[in-house]
């Protein structure tokens, strides 16, 4: 071809130019190349296209969504909060709220979405700021919407107290619980020294956790609640989200005797002391079985019109009087009956009496030693009383049920 003659300058040139090889040399192309030049131009504009196409889809920048939507004033707080990118991925997400909580989440494996760890709170207003690689942090905010009905859980012992070694966690709810699973699965106990804590139903009301024997002591207690937004009952939400610790103390068990008329009080597995004592008499019995001191009063007024007894007896200065039921069965000091009674008769009406003195002021005297040296928590054992073991439920009583009777009583 004529070209490619001519650009082989090694060769000398032809004295006789053809018209095709001058046309050439001008800079004219011949019809044939005319053609070849027209069908080039049409793939130049083809590359054109695509490269301009390319730089539009480089130049998308990646829009990020939220669900529930940027600006929701009343968001559903029983869904995980979700965050996705289109045209992206996304770098970091994080969620915060205006109570200083934060959100933790995951990606999928493509980075193009987040998801929430938890449902967000209720009544809460949070802030998400998503950055997607190699652009700039983008934010929504939301508002989540308050439960309609609460509950609570009213817990003892209380926080930071110490107790004796026959104390449960015991925790009474303001609503009847239908979802007990979930409730229970939202707290927890644990123990220092660590010992297996089991929760036990009584009712729709109350739940009490204990190991499987006394726990020891100088134990240490964590009580984790965790029921914000846990459904209890349908429509019905908990409120609470802390954490408390309570601590057992040294280790007191008496040991009641009723046909002896005797208690026998142990101190860390050692006899600390005895005292005669009398006891329910045979029309009023007293309870048997394992007792928690739940509540104590220096003096205390009783009436026997609260517990069934219309109007046998009111005390308005009962000393040193420790409950051990619900129901009204206390061990306490005694003014008003004659000294020889204790640890010969059982003259009461279902509470275990102690020889004492009007006042509550005479450290000489059974009713204020023992009073002394008792605390919440300590284990009451009374035996030989003529009565049935009492109901777990009357008062702190869980361990008259065994191990596993009480693992049976757990929703989980």
């Amino acid at each position: 071809m004529g070209a490619a003659h001519i650009s082989n300058r090694s060769e000398q040139p032809s004295r006789r130019w053809s018209r095709r090889g001058l046309l050439t040399a001008l800079g004219i192309a011949p019809a044939a190349a005319v053609l070849s030049g027209c069908s080039g131009s049409a793939d130049a504009s083809e590359g054109t296209a695509r490269t301009t196409a390319s730089t539009k889809a480089a130049a998308k920048k990646p829009v990020v969504s939220v669900s529930p939507a940027d600006g929701t004033r009343k968001a559903a707080f029983t869904e995980p909060v979700e965050v996705t990118v289109a045209d992206g991925t996304l770098a970091s997400v994080k969620v915060t709220g205006n109570d200083g909580s934060t959100l933790a989440g995951t990606f999928n494996a493509a980075r193009t979405r987040w998801t929430s760890a938890k449902n967000p709170y209720s009544g809460t207003k949070y802030t998400v700021s998503a950055t997607p690689e190699g652009a700039s942090a983008q934010t929504a905010t939301f508002t989540t919407r308050a439960p309609g009905e609460t509950f609570v859980g009213y817990f003892t012992p209380e926080a930071d107290s110490t107790s004796g070694v026959g104390m449960p966690v015991s925790i009474n709810f303001s609503h009847a619980v239908t979802d007990r699973a979930a409730v229970q699965k939202a707290i927890t106990v644990t123990a220092e020294p660590a010992v297996e804590v089991v929760g036990h139903w009584f009712g729709d009301t109350r739940l009490d956790f204990r190991p499987e024997t006394y726990w020891a002591a100088g134990t240490k207690i964590t009580l984790d609640l965790r029921l914000k937004d846990v459904e209890g009952a349908d429509g019905v939400y908990g409120v609470q989200h802390k954490t408390v610790t309570f601590h057992i103390g040294r280790e007191q068990i008496s040991t009641v005797d009723l046909a002896a008329k005797e208690m026998v009080v142990k101190r860390d597995g050692a006899t600390y002391a005895t005292y005669p004592v009398s006891g329910g008499d045979p029309e009023h019995t007293t309870w048997s079985g394992i007792m928690v001191i739940s509540e104590r009063f220096k003096q205390t007024r009783m009436e026997s019109s609260t517990v069934g007894l219309g109007d046998e007896y009111d005390i308005p200065d009962v000393p040193h009087a420790q409950r051990l039921t619900t129901s009204g069965t206390f061990v306490h000091g005694n003014y008003w009956a004659s000294t020889g009674v204790f640890g010969h008769e059982n003259t009461s009406h279902g509470c275990i009496g102690l020889h004492d003195t009007k006042g509550a002021n005479d450290p000489s005297v059974p009713g204020y030693k023992f009073y002394d040296s008792s605390m919440l928590g300590d284990v009451v054992i009374v035996r030989n009383s003529g009565e049935r073991t009492v109901d777990p439920d009357n008062g702190l009583n869980g361990w008259n049920l065994s191990w596993d009777e009480w693992r049976k009583g757990s929703a989980l």
